[in-house]
Parts: C-alpha cells; structure tokens; sequence
C-alpha cells in the first residue's frame, strides 16, 4: 500500500527537495506541503497522512506544539521529526509529545525512506547520531539517580543505632551496647526521626524493614 506523506517545513526548497526525491518511490506519495505549525495541524486533518515528516523550528506554530496537537485529534499518524537539531532539549521536547522518530536532516535519502518504512509499520526510528545523544543523557540520568542512591540518608553510626530501636531494644540497652551515654542514644534517635520524617518508634520500625536494615523474623 502507498505511504501517503505530509511535509511540514518553513523552506520550501526543502519541501521541493523532498517531494522530488520521494515521486520516484513506488510506494509513497507526498500528498501536501505545509510551511509552519498551523499549516501542518490543518493539512494533517484533511488529507490524512500516514507519515508526516516535521520540521522543529517553524514560524508561527513550532513543529512541537504542532506535533502535539495533531497526535491529539489523530493518534494513529506517525511524525518523523525531520530536523538540523541534534540538540538534546528537542530530542526529548519532540519525543514527548509524541513522534515515532527523529531524523537529522544530513541523512541520506534512502535511510529517510528506511524510516518512513519503519514508521509506517508501527515501529520507532532514530537516526545513529540521535540515538547517540539519548544513550549518553540516559547513561547521566542513571548515573546521577545511582550517585542518589549511593548516599545513604543517615550516617553509619545512625543506622547502627536505628537497628536496635526498630528490633525492640531499649535506648538503655543500646547505651550499653555502644558503650555510649543515654543521651547520645537519644540524640541520634532525634536526629534519625528528622532526616526521615516520621514519628514514633512504629514508624521507624516500617522504614527499617523496607531498607533491609532489619527482618521481620528479627
């Protein structure tokens, strides 16, 4: 079945380009041209696309907001951002809201058609170079949630403290257990409850058995 294409780009040479390069393709047909956002949301309600090929920076109406709003009216469209911008912030602005793909504009033609192919079959595409950039921002995303995790919330005399508490042991008994003042068992007990907000023993039981800090059974 043809591949019915809308082009949605502020230059129209661009546009030309396109259309001449994909008249040769069998199997796709450019059926409309628009040079900005509102164009493109109006063109994609009346001729029904399969694929259209958006443009991110557009006069009046960006091709995000445009993107947006089309796959809001018709969810089974797929867009191929089809841009310059290699930049990170686009990458993901495009992608949530919505698009298939995300192609540069430096491609060759016939991995453009690769990627209209692959859209049209319900599947994602992205170019290498794009696909770059969001396996670095995913590997700093993940490295900075792990930096998180590696930083314990309380310190490791606290949580030695905090085991005994939660397995029922009273602030007397850990003093002697520390070899530490009443007092200093009752201050770290002070400290512990304010760094996890929570009140009562109960409390700092349940977020003991969570971290693992104690068992159940114990």
């Amino acid at each position: 079945m043809t591949v019915r294409i809308l082009i949605a780009d502020d230059h129209k040479i661009v546009r030309q380009g396109l259309r001449s390069l994909i008249k040769d393709e069998p199997d796709l047909k450019v059926v409309g041209e628009a040079g900005n956002g509102h164009e493109a949301i109006r063109l994609a309600s009346e001729l029904k696309p399969h694929v259209i090929l958006m443009d991110i920076n557009m006069p009046d109406l960006n091709g995000i907001e445009a993107t947006r709003q089309i796959l809001a009216k018709s969810s089974d469209i797929r867009i191929l951002a089809f841009s310059m911008s290699s930049n990170r912030k686009h990458i993901l602005e495009m992608f949530q809201a919505g698009v298939s793909g995300y192609m540069l504009k430096d491609c060759a033609f016939e991995e453009l058609v690769h990627a209209i192919h692959t859209l049209r079959a319900k599947y994602m595409y992205l170019s290498p170079k794009i696909a770059s950039t969001l396996i670095e921002d995913y590997r700093s995303r993940a490295s900075s949630i792990a930096n998180a995790l590696d930083s314990p919330l309380l310190t490791s005399r606290e949580r030695e403290v905090l085991q005994p508490i939660a397995g029922g042991r009273t602030l007397k008994e850990i003093a002697r257990m520390l070899n530490v003042s009443v007092k200093t068992v009752e201050t770290h007990r002070r400290n512990i409850m304010e760094k996890l907000h929570v009140k009562g023993t109960a409390e700092l039981t349940m977020y003991a058995i969570r971290e693992g800090i104690i068992s159940i059974d114990e």
